[in-house]
């Protein structure tokens, strides 16, 4: 027979009180930290006080809520199929796990998403990382500041990156990013090898993309979408299509000389060496000017910019101090170097008759280069200054059994190279 206990009523009732003035400091914490949240936030997307209470709660009972204890828990992959992430190598160990967390988050599209770090600069850091090893994540913003909730004395936050494109239209992207690439394929001379892949996925693109700012001129939708860009465009598409042709490419950002402006290109590694290819400054429609060089049978691209020589580049470009880059010394695939258009020296009839042999090939335009300095200002005063570039004008008159012809000539100083258009 069980006896009842004549105070447990009001034992009961004692403990009840104590509970909910607990439950009420508690309430009262969480209140005064999601306070502390709304302000640490104040750039983030307004976010309700109740969800910051409840994360406020799990934080003080849990010390981490649990989406953030599992994402410590796990396995950081170090490597993803299909790109070569060249940045994520160059991050610590815990910046690839908030690397791996990011990708994830913003390749699911999620609005917003934990990160297992809090320090705004190495969150940036890693973001930017993320960003340059993946250019096909067109659609999230490349050009403005991301949100981030940071939480009092926790290191983790809330990342919330925006995204530029619709289902739809990235649906659309998608499809002309793939259209593309079958078409540089079909491009691609039989038995190609890195180079002459390089070199058509150059081509192709000062082809078919126009250098022009506009809201889709920051990535790769604007250079398969849009067929305009500048040069961020341009570079992760150059990225893109020769990852997907499993070379080793990497993006990078830096400044021009003399200018506020920044600048994006890409270093190309070809038979175990690095090249710098630069398509923006490679498509400079205006520079190759006269009739002849626009006929079809005359088309010409300027090839400057592909695998230029590495010092002469880098006294105009200068790759952001943000992370290291592969440094570039090779200059056999430069172009002239490969098509016997490099002088080593200067010799006025060893120009001329190279001006010869490449009009008996029926060329409208004639180019070369110097690899010195020196040799480059002396044949520009004999050929330009001088007007030695009429006798080749005669040579082409002659040729082609012409009573005159219109001729240009234009000049890359800062890589000591010359046009001749006719």
């Amino acid at each position: 027979m069980l006896k009842k206990d004549p105070g447990a009523g009001k034992k009961r009732k004692r403990h009840v009180l104590p509970a909910l003035g607990l439950l009420l400091i508690v309430a009262a914490v969480c209140s005064l930290y999601a306070e502390s949240l709304v302000k640490t936030a104040a750039l983030s997307p307004p976010v309700s006080k109740v969800e910051l209470l409840m994360r406020a709660a799990e934080g003080l009972f849990f010390g981490e809520p649990r989406e953030v204890r599992e994402l410590r828990e796990r396995e950081v992959v170090q490597s993803d199929e299909g790109h070569q992430e060249y940045y994520f190598q160059l991050l610590d160990e815990e910046e690839r796990r908030c690397y791996r967390e990011i990708l994830e988050g913003v390749r699911n599209r999620k609005e917003e998403f934990y990160v297992t770090m809090a320090a705004d600069s190495r969150v940036d850091r890693v973001y930017h990382a993320v960003l340059k090893d993946h250019p096909e994540l067109f659609w999230v913003h490349n050009r403005e500041q991301v949100y981030k909730t940071t939480f009092s004395d926790s290191e983790y936050c809330m990342f919330t990156p925006g995204y530029t494109y619709s289902q739809e239209e990235s649906a659309q992207i998608q499809d002309s990013m793939e259209t593309a690439y079958q078409a540089v394929l079909a491009s691609l001379p039989e038995g190609a090898d890195t180079y002459e892949k390089v070199k058509t996925v150059y081509t192709w693109l000062i082809d078919h993309v126009e250098y022009q700012p506009s809201e889709h001129d920051q990535n790769i939708a604007g250079v398969f979408w849009k067929n305009a860009a500048v040069c961020a465009g341009y570079a992760g598409a150059v990225q893109y299509l020769l990852e997907r042709m499993e070379i080793p490419c990497i993006y990078v950002e830096g400044s021009a000389r003399g200018s506020t402006d920044g600048h994006a290109w890409n270093i190309v590694t070809i038979d175990g060496e690095n090249y710098y290819v630069d398509v923006t400054n490679g498509d400079q429609p205006q520079f190759l000017i006269g009739d002849a060089a626009q006929l079809p049978e005359h088309k010409t691209t300027m090839y400057d910019y592909l695998c230029p020589f590495p010092r002469e580049y880098e006294l105009d470009y200068t790759a952001s101090e943000e992370f290291a880059v592969p440094e570039c010394t090779a200059t056999d695939k430069n172009f002239y170097v490969l098509n016997q258009g490099c002088f080593d020296s200067y010799s006025w009839q060893q120009v001329y008759e190279y001006c010869q042999m490449r009009m008996n090939f029926g060329a409208a335009v004639v180019r070369f280069k110097f690899s010195d300095q020196e040799d480059f200002e002396t044949a520009r005063e004999e050929w330009i200054t001088r007007g030695s570039i009429q006798e080749a004008a005669m040579y082409y008159m002659s040729l082609y059994d012409m009573s005159e012809v219109q001729y240009h000539y234009g000049i890359l100083e800062n890589l000591k190279t010359m046009y001749f258009i006719f």
